[in-house]
């Protein structure tokens, strides 16, 4: 990668210690004053959905974090927009989110992914998603079950819900990339090629381009100085052949 031969408009995956039990290590204020620095225009502070056990917001929290981002919206105004935004866990094979709908007046953006640590909803869930994708790796019939059912399920939160992002597809369960890129495409939500995680990887880029989806580029930041930090990503777009212009947070300087 050719050095500031790129530019990133905003980073859209970041966490802050609004991320539960230390999973994230800076305050809002330091991830904006970081993206600052870095010459972004925009950022998406995206904790944990309150799903996740271990690292998931608080939904008390919700006011005290609309309020503290209003504020640097105002104090930084002209320098940076700030969103705020959730990465929002998938916790039932039926298809449903850990977001109330009270929940979501708080928010600009749902970003949305699979993680281990979640709340599943039922025994089936728990089932589908640690067992059987577990035993799915030796047995290549179980592993095409699971993959359809990992992906009926991100698939109908999509087309019933209002997603911004999914974030690292195929890192933590496997999916039908291309698939989902249809989804995705038709429901106007973009694909996360993530710097933190190898997915989508360069194969899973290839897969997706066919659909016309749209994709973003998420650091998937846990400390303030890991914002706008999208290199290895970025090295994964080039490989793919993925054109720049599908990206909606990157553009290639002339």
């Amino acid at each position: 990668m050719e050095k500031n031969k790129y530019k990133l408009i905003g980073d859209y995956h970041t966490h802050t210690i609004y991320s539960r039990n230390g999973h994230g290590k800076g305050t809002i204020r330091e991830n904006v004053e970081e993206a600052i620095k870095k010459g972004l225009e925009e950022i998406y502070i995206t904790d944990h959905g309150p799903g996740h056990f271990l690292f998931g917001i608080k939904r008390k929290k919700l006011p005290e974090i609309r309020r503290t981002i209003d504020a640097l919206n105002e104090e930084y105004n002209g320098k940076i927009k700030i969103y705020l935004g959730v990465e929002a866990n998938v916790v039932d094979y039926n298809g449903k989110y850990d977001l109330r709908n009270e929940d979501l007046k708080y928010f600009d953006v749902v970003n949305l992914g699979y993680h281990s640590g979640v709340v599943l909803k039922n025994l089936k869930s728990y089932f589908i998603y640690h067992i059987l994708n577990s035993l799915g790796r030796f047995n290549k019939k179980l592993e095409k079950y699971c993959i359809e059912k990992n992906t009926d399920a991100i698939i109908k939160i999509i087309e019933e819900k209002d997603i911004t992002i999914i974030t690292h597809p195929g890192d933590k369960v496997k999916v039908d990339i291309k698939r989902l890129a249809k989804v995705c495409k038709e429901n106007n939500t973009l694909l996360e090629i993530n710097n933190h995680h190898p997915h989508l990887s360069v194969d899973e880029i290839k897969e997706a381009i066919p659909s016309g989806v749209n994709f973003s580029l998420g650091s998937d930041a846990h400390k303030p100085e890991k914002v706008g930090i999208v290199d290895q990503a970025i090295k994964r777009v080039e490989k793919a052949g993925l054109d720049i212009n599908r990206i909606k947070n990157l553009k290639e300087v002339k």
